[in-house]
């Protein structure tokens, strides 16, 4: 009854609904009810259960740290070539779960940043790798100073000569979250694809950008940050 709970409002569109829910509910339950929908073919629903599943282990780490270390374990052990899965969506749940839990973040941020590092633990596949830019991204909106401590500005610098759109905006807006020293330089000298474009779930909904876009709200953020 409670995973059709959730995956009923999941299907709504309504993500403070699932938050309301989530406020009532055991976090673990939830937990092991929103990994199943990470491979729902509606895209919206998908990101939906990833932002659920980052508020459901900030909840459980509220209350046993060590059950949410175990969940961040999980993940990680779907991303291994020994776990015989794919790991859909475990890259962005990560990254969800270390934006909404500081103390989680700090354990685990260079664990994440390790999936796009050619001497980590890359992630070979390519949808996969976008999830862990995305997973940066949103580790950069939350605690930019720990994106800069981790040094993640050296790897992401890496992602804005990437043939693949994707990969090359989110990095832009990670540089941009995370407000690195040579985050405005290094956005104003880059050269892009005029016509690349590229979906990103931004702030709980799905936007299509262009490079060019990217490069404007990252730019806009460094503004924001430098002008407080």
């Amino acid at each position: 009854m409670l995973c059709a709970e959730i995956m009923g409002r999941l299907e709504t569109h309504d993500l403070p609904s699932v938050f309301s829910l989530l406020d009532q509910i055991p976090p673990l339950q939830a937990i092991n009810c929103l990994m199943k929908a990470f491979y729902n073919q509606d895209s919206l629903e998908r990101w939906y259960a990833i932002s659920a599943f980052g508020r459901a282990v900030a909840l459980l780490a509220k209350s046993d740290m060590e059950r949410a270390r175990v969940v961040m374990r999980r993940l990680m052990w779907t991303l291994n070539d020994e776990s015989g899965g794919i790991g859909w969506g475990a890259p962005e749940a990560m990254g969800e779960a270390l934006a909404n839990c500081q103390q989680l973040a700090d354990e685990y941020s260079r664990i994440l940043l390790s999936y796009i590092r050619e001497d980590g633990n890359y992630l070979e596949y390519l949808p996969l790798r976008r999830g862990a830019l995305w997973g940066l991204m949103r580790l950069a909106q939350a605690w930019p100073d720990l994106m800069r401590k981790i040094e993640a500005e050296k790897w992401l610098i890496e992602y804005l000569s990437d043939q693949d759109p994707e990969s090359k905006g989110l990095a832009i807006l990670a540089l941009g979250f995370s407000s690195s020293l040579n985050a405005r330089r290094i956005l104003q000298e880059i050269e892009i694809d005029e016509e690349a474009v590229f979906t990103v779930y931004l702030n709980g909904s799905l936007k299509r950008f262009s490079l060019q876009d990217a490069i404007n709200m990252a730019l806009k953020s460094l503004n924001s940050i430098s002008g407080s």
